[in-house]
């Protein structure tokens, strides 16, 4: 049985060291591969060894019970909506595949059913506000489908909402923050039960949206900006913000947002293979699916660039230090990034993470609030159904 954290079940668990990893429950709430699946045209339920970071099996082998699977297209794509249809029919289809494997679980019912049979659970989180297309009654079909979260935006902005990239562009003429409709949207999401995601969202429509929220939020995949100064990571204020709000932290894998020398020399990397980049771009394959490839192919040189772990935990220790341990989750982004910390190639690898939570003395109880245990409190409250 899985370690669900005394608030929902008194479980104990009188084994030591890294044997709590495989008896937490583990929530990533961010992970990349239905997209990642889709531009490779694979399939989850397959061996995608050296394609994806994630497969089925290999979710299991690296201790995963529980995936928010990011739906996500750009903001260029056209019909957002039904491209987000499609991505949750690609992962449904394989949930009906493999019914003794996995579940597109809808009710905490169903999550604890799942957990007592071994099954993984997979929900989905809407990676950015514009895939409603401004009509909220699609939060409510998102909803029915297994929506457990939205980021309020992606890198571009909604008409209702300001991203973080839009935010520091000074070429923006658009609404910074929340308007009257982005204030509705949010509400909608409390009523439903959709969690709040404040990653990749501007400062203005953050601190609108902590204002707004009758719930919890999370940081679906973010980092410490005191740590590396991008503007996808959180800055102190609103790492507190969050804490007192009583949401959750998921640390992002990727090296650019975890490591601040990283830029540098990854522009150098893919600038030295720019005219590859450049024609399977032509071909149509997402910019981000694009660096992918470019990483997978030139493998020797990627990983020279690479953060240690150590670095990733620096941004944990910082934001523990600000707010405690019980704010701290992982959101690995993982099949969305081209590079993590050295330790972290896959989902096989989770148990580095853990091994890094046991050097820093961390007892069982506060491994297993991290590993899943600080989301799950933040969904029961969102979702008490």
């Amino acid at each position: 049985m899985k370690y669900l954290v005394p608030l929902f079940m008194a479980f104990s668990i009188a084994s030591q060291g890294q044997d709590i990893h495989f008896k937490s429950v583990l929530v990533d709430t961010h992970n990349d591969a239905v997209t990642a699946c889709i531009e490779k045209k694979v399939s989850l339920d397959q061996d995608l060894t050296g394609i994806n970071h994630s497969d089925l099996k290999r979710f299991k082998e690296g201790g995963v019970d529980y995936q928010l699977f990011s739906i996500w297209c750009d903001g260029d794509k056209k019909n957002p909506y039904a491209w987000a249809m499609r991505e949750m029919d690609t992962i449904d289809a394989v949930a009906a595949r493999n019914p003794d494997k996995m579940i597109v679980a809808k009710t905490w019912k169903e999550i604890e059913q799942a957990l007592k049979e071994g099954k993984f659970i997979a929900q989905y989180g809407v990676e950015g506000g514009h895939m409603i297309e401004d009509n909220i009654d699609r939060l409510d079909t998102f909803y029915k489908r297994g929506v457990r979260y939205m980021t309020l935006t992606w890198n571009n902005s909604p008409s209702w909402a300001s991203s973080h990239a839009d935010e520091k562009d000074p070429k923006y003429t658009g609404h910074k923050g929340l308007n009257a409709f982005g204030k509705e949207v949010i509400a909608r999401m409390n009523k439903l039960g959709i969690i709040v995601d404040i990653s990749h969202v501007g400062e203005t429509t953050f601190w609108d949206a902590i204002k707004t929220t009758s719930k919890p939020v999370i940081a679906s995949h973010s980092d410490a900006y005191s740590i590396n100064p991008v503007s996808r990571n959180l800055k102190d204020d609103q790492i507190k913000a969050v804490g007192k709000n009583g949401g959750v932290i998921s640390l992002n894998f990727y090296s650019a947002f975890v490591d601040s020398n990283y830029a540098k020399k990854a522009s150098a990397f893919y600038f030295s293979h720019k005219k590859e980049f450049d024609s399977l771009v032509a071909t149509g394959m997402q910019k981000e699916y694009v660096v992918g490839q470019i990483a997978n192919k030139y493998k020797v040189e990627a990983d020279a660039i690479k953060p240690d772990i150590e670095v990733l935990m620096h941004h944990f220790d910082h934001i523990v230090k600000l707010i405690g341990i019980d704010h701290v989750g992982l959101g690995s982004d993982f099949d969305g990034i081209d590079s993590a910390p050295l330790q972290l190639k896959t989902v096989l690898d989770y148990p580095e993470f853990t091994k890094a939570l046991i050097k820093r003395g961390y007892k069982d109880e506060d491994i297993a609030k991290v590993l899943g245990g600080n989301f799950l409190r933040v969904y029961r409250i969102n979702n008490p159904n």
